[in-house]
């Protein structure tokens, strides 16, 4: 659906604003065209990370369940089978297979196996290695288990108590931002403008700041080095962009330890900084012009 509702917006962009006056109308519906292309696959992520701790959670009341009931004297197989009509949510039909491919007889450490990789979470899979391995050796399968679901707690809190130390760092982060941007548009549209009569002082000249340093501002060699404002505003708009996607990325690294983690917050900051700069030259006109 949102490579479809980009393909029409980027059709009608192309039919219609394809052009030398349009520039920033073709630019700011290019950048609507993304956020529809883009805009899926970061709520995507966004749930994917949600669900992902939702069965973290899950996993950890069923680990302490696990242990309750094998510290009872219950075999680890003959728990789990009868864990499998408790609502663990998220993870509950990952659990009823578990305990299916159980009770059909096949083994446990093969079971269990299968049951990480499927639900495919880093905690889990090693708690789930610590658990098969300790069955085979035939250890203190109860001790183990509460070992495990200490270990998974732990871990959870600490993952919780570092989101929220760094939650302000992400705000400032924004903040910093939206900052740039303002400061970026006050440039383009206030300072810039400005410097087209930075040569008209004291009646001397109508001497334009494009064509300062040249021979003659008639001249036909002045005209064709002439820089206008516009040409001088353009690098604020690729610096605003580029400023998004970097910052974006750093806060991801710094938050959650990961780059990939901070693609959701670049996809945002860049296609902010892209609708607002060209949404801006549309509503108040080009300083180019």
């Amino acid at each position: 659906m949102g490579f479809s509702i980009a393909a029409i917006i980027l059709i009608l962009d192309l039919i219609f604003f394809l052009g030398p006056n349009q520039g920033n109308m073709f630019l700011f519906l290019i950048g609507i065209a993304l956020t529809a292309i883009a805009l899926p696959f970061v709520i995507s992520i966004n749930l994917s990370n949600k669900n992902n701790q939702e069965i973290a959670d899950m996993f950890l009341e069923f680990s302490r369940n696990l242990a309750e009931s094998v510290a009872t004297g219950t075999p680890i197989s003959k728990s789990i089978v009868n864990m499998r009509s408790k609502n663990y949510g998220v993870l509950s039909p990952y659990i009823v297979k578990l305990s299916n491919q159980i009770s059909v007889g096949i083994p446990l450490g093969r079971a269990l196996e299968t049951f990480a990789k499927d639900v495919d979470n880093e905690v889990i899979t090693r708690a789930v290695t610590l658990i098969s391995e300790a069955e085979k050796a035939g250890g203190e399968i109860d001790y183990i288990l509460e070992s495990s679901a200490k270990a998974i707690a732990e871990i959870e809190k600490l993952k919780k108590e570092r989101k929220a130390a760094v939650y302000s760092i992400v705000v400032q982060g924004y903040i910093i931002f939206f900052i740039f941007i303002g400061i970026m548009l006050v440039i383009e549209f206030k300072i810039l403008p400005l410097t087209a009569n930075i040569g008209s002082f004291g009646g001397i000249g109508n001497t334009d700041f494009s064509t300062l340093g040249t021979t003659s501002s008639n001249s036909p060699q002045a005209n064709k080095s002439a820089i206008s404002v516009g040409d001088l505003s353009s690098p604020l708009f690729y610096l605003l962009v580029a400023q998004g996607l970097f910052a974006g990325l750093v806060i991801g690294k710094v938050t959650e330890g990961s780059i990939k983690a901070g693609a959701k917050h670049s996809f945002m900051l860049a296609v902010t900084a892209l609708l607002v700069s060209t949404g801006a030259n549309v509503l108040f006109g080009s300083v180019g012009t």
